[in-house]
């Protein structure tokens, strides 16, 4: 591309159709002139060859990706890590908004992946380091999308917990058991108080816990434990598997007795995810595996956000994150900014739920609930239930103490030392972390 070419990439917003593109928010640090750098990143994401040789035409104006905003700054230092084989010369840090237009690739999520932050984007001339920090959808893009079939609120009427976070249990250990002591772990950690008992995202149909026999073990069990609570308890079943056998093991877990099924989004793919929420009679649970690979490393990849909001999009009701603490390793704005994309306004699609999870216990619940300033979330603890020294139903209590110390306005390692199974998560778990 030459010099005189790049003016076909950039727009101004009063310009264009806004209901005809998504906008796409980058980082990039690139070697030589900014401006050439963004107008080659919004030709190798839409029009690449943008006419015929010995044509007298152009297809930008239609299908050209362009640059709305553009803000660059001198890195004299050059770039900010090694890069193998990256360009050499005068380095600029830059943020750009590009407007693209969705007719582009239509309402399928594969091509829209393969678009923004394909070949295209993490190819582009000049370009070795760059992050898409954020992506916005018009109402006319989100319309053609089911999105939560139940969301916040209809994950609350199945549960009728209202007013509360939603309370998750991940049974522990999380592979080897069979499904009557895996069943009989849900079963106390409903006793105890637990919404939600969960399969780890890495048991699948396992043979030595198939999922046809262990959804109708916990399944019972999680009808014996709504009987002797009085509150409704759910089985959470993970489909995780070939795309051709999500709807047959969506179908084979409800029918067991599952009241909701997850599956480990990336994995599978969101084209998949689509397909069985199309299916899907229960709420949809999304599971994070393989989305570090993308977001963990500063100014390179997809911030998770991105994928949070395709994943709402795609039509998971519950969302699990990487939460706050050291073992997550994911900055805290990070994580508040994908509880944003799971909860706030996004067209006509229901909200979904946001799960930030990692080594949480009673002890961290406080810290959880002041961070995001809602009660609209769901708590998921492994072993600060299933690892509670007094078993799994003192787990779950004790998560259940440590919210009535918050509801009531209190710290809850002021309150510490009684009730019983809350101290002794303390005396197992540690100190609380803020």
């Amino acid at each position: 591309m030459v010099p005189d070419d790049i003016a076909g990439f950039f727009a101004r917003r009063a310009e264009l159709d806004a209901e005809a593109h998504l906008e796409l928010d980058f980082t990039f640090e690139c070697v030589g002139d900014p401006r050439l750098a963004a107008a080659h990143l919004c030709s190798e994401q839409s029009t690449a060859q943008w006419r015929r040789v010995g044509v007298d035409e152009d297809f930008r104006p239609r299908f050209g990706a362009k640059v709305l905003d553009l803000e660059a700054t001198p890195r004299p230092s050059g770039f900010s890590y090694p890069v193998p084989n990256a360009p050499s010369g005068a380095v600029h840090a830059c943020r750009v908004t590009i407007a693209h237009p969705h007719g582009n690739f239509g309402a399928r999520l594969p091509n829209l992946l393969s678009a923004v932050c394909g070949e295209g984007i993490f190819f582009a001339p000049g370009i070795p380091i760059i992050r898409l920090e954020d992506i916005r959808f018009p109402e006319t893009f989100l319309a053609a999308f089911d999105g939560p079939q139940f969301g916040v609120a209809g994950l609350r009427a199945q549960l009728q917990a209202f007013h509360r976070p939603i309370f998750f249990g991940v049974v522990k250990p999380n592979i080897g058991l069979a499904p009557e002591p895996f069943a009989e772990l849900a079963y106390q950690g409903w006793l105890g108080g637990l919404d939600i008992a969960k399969d780890d995202e890495m048991l699948a149909d396992a043979p030595w816990c198939p999922l046809e026999q262990r959804a109708a073990a916990v399944g019972a069990a999680a009808v014996r434990a709504a009987r002797e609570t009085g509150v409704p308890k759910v089985y959470l079943a993970n489909i995780t598997d070939e795309v051709d056998r999500l709807v047959v093991l969506h179908d084979l877990a409800v029918a067991r007795g599952a009241g909701a099924v997850m599956v480990n989004t990336m994995p599978v793919g969101l084209g998949g995810i689509r397909l069985l929420r199309r299916q899907a009679r229960v709420p949809l649970v999304a599971h994070f595996p393989f989305i570090a690979s993308f977001s963990r490393l500063p100014g390179y990849g997809v911030h998770s956000r991105v994928i949070t909001r395709l994943q709402r999009l795609a039509g998971y009701d519950v969302i699990i994150m990487p939460g706050f603490g050291a073992r997550m390793m994911m900055p805290e704005g990070e994580v508040l900014d994908c509880v944003r994309a799971c909860l706030e306004p996004m067209g006509g699609l229901r909200p979904s739920l946001p799960v930030p999870g990692g080594s949480d216990w009673a002890g961290t619940l406080d810290g959880l609930h002041r961070r995001l300033q809602t009660v609209d979330f769901g708590f998921v603890p492994g072993r600060g239930v299933f690892g509670h020294p007094m078993g799994p139903a003192a787990g779950a209590a004790s998560i259940r103490q440590a919210w009535e110390v918050i509801a009531q306005g209190g710290v809850v390692a002021e309150h510490a030392a009684t009730p019983v199974e809350l101290a002794a998560a303390f005396a197992a778990f540690g100190p609380r972390t803020s």
